[in-house]
């Protein structure tokens, strides 16, 4: 399932559009400020962003340029000059949407934007000493190739787009469940130990930590020897 970040101030418009989109099969985060959204965007980073320009304290131009390299950003404003548009599709944007807006047309440019992937860069995801590209389901890990199935390829891609979510064994089922149709969850811990192995080959460490009594989450430290937080 295809996640979209609703970064909007107004409740109701924020509440409207969360409703249509999971009415046609997404799930949704929501965030209020632009802060509020930086936040939420560290603990899972959505496949696209619904942005409004108009948000309290950091404006919706200024959040746009710190994550249009990570997701597509598609803004949704009541500002319709013609200079604003092109300088926020300048700065990033996919495209740019002007309030009030038609339910369909939202929709059709929200999947023909997801299909797309965003930008051509967005084929290919590094962290740290990981590299991954999307249309070779090429991995390397401290510049050496590892093998991966398709199964433990999404499993590290959903690590390495939610590099501090800890994912119960049901909620990374559910998470690539759109690249890896029909999983089991009785599998997931199989498919984790020999990912950990393969890993582990090339590099001497050990990049998914076992959270008990929770899921898994990815080891920042062994990922990025510099990383100082918790």
């Amino acid at each position: 399932m295809k996640t979209i970040a609703i970064v909007e101030d107004d409740l109701y418009i924020g509440n409207m559009l969360a409703e249509l989109l999971g009415a046609n099969g997404y799930s949704t985060l929501r965030a209020y400020s632009g802060s509020e959204a930086l936040l939420l965007f560290e603990k899972q980073r959505p496949n696209l962003v619904l942005l409004d320009l108009m948000l309290p304290g950091m404006s919706g131009e200024e959040l746009l340029k710190q994550i249009a390299d990570i997701c597509p950003v598609i803004v949704v404003s009541a500002k319709a000059d013609v200079r604003g548009k092109i300088s926020n599709l300048n700065a990033g944007a996919v495209d740019y949407i002007t309030k009030p807006f038609n339910n369909d047309e939202l929709l059709a440019r929200v999947a023909v934007h997801l299909r797309r992937g965003g930008k051509g860069e967005d084929s290919r995801l590094s962290l740290g000493d990981i590299e991954m590209n999307f249309d070779t389901y090429e991995v390397f890990v401290d510049k050496r190739p590892i093998r991966l199935t398709k199964t433990e390829f999404a499993i590290l891609r959903a690590f390495l787009e939610n590099p501090k979510k800890v994912f119960s064994r049901s909620a990374l089922l559910d998470y690539i469940e759109g690249f890896v149709p029909d999983g089991e969850e009785s599998s997931v811990s199989v498919h984790i130990s020999n990912l950990r192995k393969k890993m582990e080959e090339v590099s001497q460490k050990n990049y998914i930590e076992t959270v008990w009594g929770i899921g898994f989450k990815l080891s920042l430290h062994a990922v990025d020897p510099s990383y100082r937080g918790r």
